[in-house]
């Protein structure tokens, strides 16, 4: 197949996943659009309340960050784990729709194949988690939160590193559903779990010492870290790039583990002839 010809294909399968099949059915239900902003726009101003309405207190940094109001650690928080919990839970909520819809089997029947399907079909679940993130540090700043640009590279590469390892947890959350069909114990852990043990709301720096240890066998508590330095304190690639490695590391276990998961539980699903049971 020539180089036009596969653009053409990537093209048009890009049309039809994301615009006809993500944009053009989201845009339909107005209800759902509204209960989308309303959900990326509440948790900011529910927590910048709380730490309003407790005097907007100093929180301690973790490492070599320095003490920061409230509001700007909480948005940071806010911005990426939301984020985060949206990818993991967006390929197995996929698999999951297909199987109820009972497309999946269709999906396979063409020439995407498993990893091809999996691409596609999640690209208009990943835009919308970008939206969300862009939103609420959005209102951030209009809360009076400012990033710096000083640190604007090492932030786009920890998030394009979390980014990766979240897409392997995302996988093999993935993997999972299609084993287990109901009940999801890796989505569930790293979506909400992580509210708790990642340094969301507060630094991880108050938890007792084995949960503070649990902490860090996710990439959003490194990767927190690494972003309040670059966005808040400005803190360029030097400065981050002991985060920067952390999360290579989390990267280099993570994907793999992810598409091995992912293509054992389909091959297995559909060696067992329960490719569309749910």
């Amino acid at each position: 197949m020539s180089l036009a010809r596969r653009l053409s294909v990537v093209a048009a399968r890009l049309y039809a996943y994301v615009y006809l099949r993500g944009f053009r059915v989201w845009s339909t239900y107005r209800t759902q659009i509204a209960l989308n902003v309303v959900s990326w726009v509440l948790p900011v101003f529910t927590y910048y309340f709380t730490g309003t309405a407790l005097g907007a207190r100093i929180v301690s940094g973790a490492f070599s960050m320095r003490p920061q109001e409230y509001t700007p650690f909480v948005v940071i928080g806010l911005a990426f784990q939301g984020y985060v919990s949206s990818v993991i839970t967006t390929i197995s909520g996929r698999m999951r729709n297909e199987q109820l819809m009972g497309t999946i089997e269709y999906y396979l029947m063409t020439q995407s194949g498993v990893l091809g399907m999996l691409i596609y079909s999640t690209l208009w679940g990943f835009i919308m988690n970008s939206i969300s993130m862009a939103v609420t540090l959005a209102i951030g700043y209009g809360l009076g939160v400012r990033y710096a640009a000083s640190g604007l590279l090492a932030a786009v590469i920890i998030v394009a590193e979390l980014l990766i390892a979240t897409v392997g947890i995302s996988m093999v959350a993935g993997g999972v559903v299609m084993i287990t069909k109901q009940g999801n114990p890796v989505a569930f852990f790293f979506s909400t779990v992580t509210t708790l043990i990642a340094g969301t709301v507060f630094p991880v720096s108050v938890l007792p010492a084995w949960l503070r240890y649990l902490s860090y066998a996710v990439p959003l508590t490194p990767a927190l870290q690494g972003l309040r330095l670059s966005l808040l304190d400005g803190v360029g690639v030097g400065g981050a790039l002991w985060y920067i490695l952390v999360l290579l590391a989390y990267d280099v276990v993570l994907l793999p583990l992810g598409v091995a998961v992912y293509t054992y539980g389909f091959n297995r699903a559909r060696r067992d002839g329960t490719l569309s049971e749910y």
